[in-house]
């Protein structure tokens, strides 16, 4: 008996040895081959279905990424009632991202009646929370409940954590709040919740909370802070809590590292970021792509691809890196370096995605490499939207818009349409002003249902104006259910371009009653108003605004302010503005030396022009065709000649039409009219109406009747669509008396659907426009205007002024020809001007056409005799008449 006591007492020691041997061999196995040595011995020894061993293989086999292995213990014991061997395997698949399949053995052991027990939860609700199943995460929270396990710290910390991917918030800190009790894991669920979902003001309030009550923050604190000091751009946050983590020793973990260098490139300190990166002791891909990353968003593209370059000696870079280098690739235009990343991915076996396809494919269309784009859209197996938006936009980037609209065809047909796509094609009928088009895809935008994105909405605004379509652009306007800025910027741009600028001012005014403040652009829109206007006082009150709203600094909206100035009749206010600029682009500089040149202050504009050359600013076409332009209306042709050629040899411009126009202006406006057309005859380009109608016009003035009737004749060759060359034409006939061309001429205009502008002038008195047309009767003081030009004409004729019957184009008597002059736009407006202004006060006077040989004539003596100075402005340029002369000197 004492014998059998003994044996059994040792056996009992010997398998308790053995156990411990074994649980501890199984703890300590590094590797699959001494695992699966362990578990051959476990088998022998009859223990495979032991619940403690089959549990630790289990989990074992999961920590090697050995899923099956784990399945297949676990089916060895199945079924089974035992809690610890079902945790086991849901905790192995949980381990191994196999979160539905843990979600389904949750299932069978609820079905099989197996009672969870607090072990089991956090895998659970860790499961639910990777995939989103929002339904059955609150199911398995209501099982928490149920069972009383809601005050369970570890399952408390994994319901925080579910609800904050959820992008739950408001039921994340619930739970936190009701939690009786909290460690680390806790505040750290709840501040990379707020951090990952955008919340980075509520991240940071967390993070100060948890400090307070005494809580370590831990590598996983500090990187999901981070984010949140990067994104508010809190530079002092981020570098407190940097001094953090040098402090607690976290300086050497990768995760946190990573994090500082992102939050420094967000806050711009390129010197920082780099700092870290050289002092990490452990780099991982992320820490590579975080600094190529950094580089790029700071446009330092360059450096950016030499980073790629050292990191390939070093790393394997992974698709992020590759897509990263490829759009580096696309602003440099590199399409060299962008080959060698698109055969480095081929070589290096990465599997492409749509993302990197997309980008590969922008990247060939920034390089100029339209065929390669066209051959990774083609080769691509999946695409999205965004694939068929990319190869639109490098089709219309390459004004390639047949295939852009062969490709719209198949989208539609796929359903691919989106609302980018929609907006990608009315900027091609924009482009193509096209309406028909137009009207075509504002079709299928309803059809699609998104003609009520606002966006969308903005640029079918824009289209339809630009097809000068500008009610159908209002209807779309006015349908909208929201305007944002940009609707408004849109619409009073569409106002401006369709000539209504009274329309204009009326939405800028509906604009801020709408609570709408405006921005550079809304200036931008504005300013060219006053300048058709010459509304000074209008113009000096949005300069006030722009000062205001702190955009006195913007360049562009500094440019057009200089040529509101110049264009309302104060060169001083242009010069002003023009000197307080700290920055000036070309377009300041070509905007200086136009108004120069607009007042006849053409040895000034070459100053301008000089000292532009001198700050190292390069002239461009429009400067070149303003600087000729100011030495024409200055008499200054040697100099003009001179910036003409500086074009090719200094500049290697080629010279466009506009300016072989102005270098004919600068010959024939100076008397050079054969000059100028043995200029024409040597043209490298083939002469356009423009050209021609530069000569016509100078040998009207000068009466070179002869060259001009031969000109009129090639005038009518170009069959333009521009009225005013036909009416220049029409009018050497009128002089010659050559009526039946001039009927001619008009029945022509008639049947092509041209339309001649009226002419027309305007003053400004007490803030308020009067506009005047040619032979006006109906308006204010039509009786006192007549009588008081009568008067005038009288006090002329005694000067010496005879009227120049030339300028009046009609087949009808002398005396009705004389009639007709009294009757031109800028008289019955100066005129006004006298009747209703203080004496000696200075008039301005604003003509859409040009000023008539015989109007400028007139204003020279009502300056003399009435005492005034006459400012008028003409299609052309300002003339200032002051004692019976004018600034122009005759060169207008």
């Amino acid at each position: 008996m004492k014998t059998t006591t003994k044996f059994s007492t040792l056996h009992e020691a010997t398998n308790q040895f053995l156990y411990s041997s074994l649980s501890k061999s199984l703890s300590s196995a590094s590797t699959t081959k001494q695992l699966h040595r362990i578990h051959s011995i476990i088998i022998t020894l009859g223990l495979e279905k032991s619940s403690f061993f089959s549990g630790k293989l289990i989990s074992k086999y999961a920590q090697f990424k050995d899923p099956k292995s784990s399945f297949s213990v676990f089916h060895q014991v199945s079924p089974t009632a035992n809690v610890y061997q079902w945790n086991s395997i849901i905790r192995a698949l949980t381990h191994n991202g196999l979160f539905t399949k843990a979600l389904g053995f949750y299932g069978k052991m609820r079905k099989l009646d197996v009672l969870p027990d607090k072990c089991t939860f956090p895998s659970v609700i860790n499961s639910c929370a990777a995939l989103v199943d929002i339904e059955m995460g609150q199911v398995v929270h209501e099982n928490v409940l149920k069972m009383g396990l809601g005050s369970d710290l570890y399952i408390g910390n994994a319901l925080v954590d579910m609800y904050a991917r959820f992008g739950c918030m408001d039921e994340a800190l619930k739970m936190f709040d009701g939690m009786p009790e909290r460690d680390v894991v806790s505040w750290n669920s709840l501040i990379s919740g707020y951090s990952a979902n955008g919340y980075w003001v509520e991240a940071l309030e967390f993070y100060n909370m948890s400090r307070m009550e005494g809580i370590m923050p831990d590598s996983f604190t500090v990187s999901s802070v981070l984010p949140a000091c990067g994104g508010l751009v809190n530079v002092k946050e981020g570098e407190l809590l940097h001094c953090l983590v040098e402090k607690i020793g976290l300086h050497g973990d990768v995760v946190v590292s990573n994090g500082l260098l992102s939050m420094y490139f967000k806050f711009n300190r390129l010197v920082e970021a780099r700092r870290i990166f050289d002092e990490m002791v452990i780099r991982d891909t992320v820490s590579w792509n975080t600094l190529i990353c950094g580089y790029s968003q700071m446009e330092l593209f360059k450096e950016s691809i030499e980073l790629f370059m050292l990191m390939v000696n070093r790393f394997k870079p992974d698709l992020l890196t590759i897509t990263s280098v490829l759009r580096a690739c696309g602003h440099l235009r590199d399409l060299e370096f962008g080959k060698f990343v698109h055969e480095y991915m081929k070589k290096g076996g990465f599997q492409s995605d749509v993302t990197a396809d997309n980008i590969l494919i922008d990247m060939y269309a920034k390089c100029d490499d339209l065929l390669a784009s066209r051959e990774v859209f083609d080769r691509m197996m999946c695409k999205d939207s965004v694939s068929w938006n990319s190869m639109i936009n490098c089709y219309i980037q390459h004004l390639n818009y047949d295939e852009v609209l062969k490709l719209a065809m198949i989208m539609k047909v796929d359903m691919k349409v989106d609302s980018v796509t929609c907006v990608m094609l009315l900027s091609v009928s924009t482009q193509l002003a096209d309406k028909e088009l137009g009207k075509e895809i504002h079709c299928d935008i309803i059809k699609l249902g998104f003609d009520s994105d606002v966006i969308v909405n903005n640029s079918m605004v824009d289209m339809y104006a630009k097809c000068g379509l500008i009610k159908d652009s209002l209807k779309v306007f006015e349908n909208m259910k929201t305007h944002d800025r940009v609707t408004w910027n849109t619409i009073v741009a569409a106002c401006v371009q369709s000539g209504d600028f009274t329309l204009g001012l009326r939405m800028i005014n509906q604009m801020r009653t709408e609570g709408v403040m405006p921005d550079a652009a809304t200036v931008l829109g504005i300013l060219p108003m006053c300048s058709f206007f010459a509304s000074k006082r209008r113009g000096k009150e949005i300069h006030g605004c722009i000062f205001r709203f702190g955009f006195e600094t913007d360049v562009p909206t500094g440019n057009a302010v200089i040529e509101m100035y110049s264009k309302c009749g104060s060169l001083k206010n242009s010069i002003q503005v023009f000197d307080r600029m700290k920055v000036r682009d070309v377009v300041t500089w070509t905007a200086m030396i136009s108004a120069y040149g607009m007042y006849g202050e053409g040895g000034k504009a070459l100053r301008a022009f000089e000292d532009m050359k001198a700050t190292g600013v390069v002239p461009d076409h429009v400067t070149f065709v303003a600087i000729i332009y100011a030495c024409s209306h200055s008499g200054l042709v040697e100099e003009g000649l001179a910036c003409f050629d500086q074009m090719q040899k200094d500049y290697n411009l080629e010279p466009r039409n506009e300016h072989y126009a102005c270098v004919v202006d600068l010959l024939s406006r100076s008397g050079l009219i054969t000059k100028a057309e043995d200029f024409i005859n040597s043209m490298p380009l083939k002469p356009d109406a423009s050209i021609w109608g530069s000569l016509l016009s100078a040998c009207r003035s000068s009466g070179n009747i002869l060259v001009a009737e031969r000109v009129a004749e090639r005038i009518l060759e170009q069959k333009s669509n521009d009225t005013g060359y036909y009416v220049l034409a029409s009018n050497v006939y009128a002089i010659l008396g050559k009526w039946d061309q001039v009927r001619m001429i008009r029945k022509s205009i008639r049947a092509r659907g041209l339309k001649k502008d009226p002419g027309c002038s305007w003053i400004e008195i007490k803030r308020r426009l009067y506009v005047f047309g040619t032979g006006d009767k109906f308006f204010e003081q039509f009786e006192e205007v007549n009588k008081l030009l009568g008067i005038i004409s009288g006090l002329m004729a005694k000067e010496g002024y005879v009227a120049d019957l030339r300028y009046v184009l009609h087949d009808v008597e002398e005396d009705e020809k004389r009639d007709m002059l009294c009757g031109h736009s800028e008289r019955l407006a100066i005129a006004f001007g006298l009747l209703n202004t203080e004496l000696g006060t200075p008039l301005q006077i604003m003509k859409n056409l040009r000023v008539c040989g015989d109007c400028h004539t007139v204003t020279k003596y009502i300056s003399m005799i009435m005492q005034r100075e006459i400012l008028v402005r003409d299609a052309n340029r300002f003339h200032l008449f002051k004692d019976g002369t004018c600034s122009c000197g005759d060169h207008w």
